[in-house]
């Protein structure tokens, strides 16, 4: 944090005394200088070749972990359970980073929204005790960071878990057949097209907004004496009787910048060497914004989603995936054919 501090400058005739205590009642104040100091960064002294070395050498390490798996499924993985009908199972961490137009294979257009895991991890576990007392959860991270911009506690709970500092942790309650060794990492493959999921993440903030960009307001109208009125809201409350405003009221206040959860959003594609989800439709969050997806809690989904039932993981074993796996109802673009005539 930036300490701050003031310099009171005083003239007395012609000459100008700096005082830090209390003025003398013959002396006239002119003035006041705010000074700041802000404390020193851990890159300030360092040479623009040293600061590109340790950006390199930090994303090198970083890589290795990952690649290691410093608490990885291979060393004594927690035994799998049966999955049943109702188990709630851990979600992901992913990077908004656009969108795009796919095609069906009866030539409807629909959009999608890119999803990228990148450097997903099991931080934490915490039993049904230690949480809340009803239900198991998993302390689930994303997107590697600098050290320097966590507190040791933090960091603390990355080393337990053997794992890089992240920039977004968040808890995902799970069943208790759905819990998962900490450092264990989790992929895209998580899920499958066909699936549905659920998207939350922070609104884009646009401010203090009127009735008509925040509500939708028709506003009045445009003329026939109407005088600055154009984009009001208009009568605001009911007669005497109540002579009141409801609570609730749609008014004039702050828009966005809040968490937002897409409900029931269909995955249509699932690139596993880069880890992109495709998701249909548009999710909250402006572009490159962390969120979160899980299985969708809508009722009319949940059967689709627990039959058949998805491991969380995949080993070595189970066999490499696609590169890219599609839904059955997905067009699938391939390269153009040259006949020769």
């Amino acid at each position: 944090m930036a300490a701050s501090g003031w310099r009171f400058v005083l003239q007395r005739g012609s000459r100008f005394i700096l005082s830090r205590t209390t003025v003398e009642s013959s002396s006239q104040l002119v003035g006041c200088i705010r000074t700041v100091k802000i404390p020193t960064w851990f890159e300030e002294h360092l040479t623009e070749d040293n600061q590109k070395y340790m950006r390199h050498s930090m994303a090198e390490e970083y890589r290795r972990q990952t690649a290691e798996r410093l608490c990885p499924l291979k060393d004594e993985p927690w035994p799998r359970h049966e999955w049943t009908e109702g188990s709630r199972r851990v979600g992901l961490v992913a990077i908004k980073l656009g969108m795009a137009p796919i095609w069906t294979k009866s030539g409807e257009r629909h959009a999608v929204t890119m999803l990228q895991v990148q450097d997903c991890h099991v931080i934490r576990c915490m039993s049904k005790e230690e949480y809340d007392g009803h239900s198991a959860a998993l302390a689930v991270g994303g997107k590697n960071v600098s050290p320097f911009y966590r507190s040791e506690k933090a960091m603390e709970l990355f080393r337990n878990a053997g794992v890089p500092p992240k920039q977004k942790v968040t808890i995902f309650k799970v069943s208790d057949n759905a819990i998962i060794k900490p450092g264990t990492p989790l992929y895209a493959a998580h899920f499958r097209p066909g699936q549905y999921v659920d998207v939350t993440a922070k609104s884009i903030g646009k401010g203090f907004q009127g009735v008509m960009k925040r509500w939708g307001f028709k506003g009045q109208p445009a003329s026939h004496g109407q005088t600055k009125t154009h984009r009001r809201p208009g009568a605001s409350g009911p007669g005497g009787d109540p002579a009141k405003v409801f609570k609730g009221k749609k008014m004039p206040g702050k828009m966005g910048n809040v968490f937002v959860t897409a409900y029931g959003l269909k995955i249509w594609r699932v690139n596993t060497k880069y880890n992109v989800l495709y998701v249909h439709g548009s999710v909250p969050g402006h572009t490159n914004c962390v969120l979160k997806v899980r299985d969708t809690v809508l009722p009319t989904r949940r059967s689709t989603i627990l039959n058949p039932p998805f491991p969380t993981y995949f080993t070595e074993e189970e066999g490499d995936l696609d590169e890219d796996l599609y839904n059955d109802d997905l067009f699938v673009h391939t390269e153009p054919s040259v006949t020769l005539s």
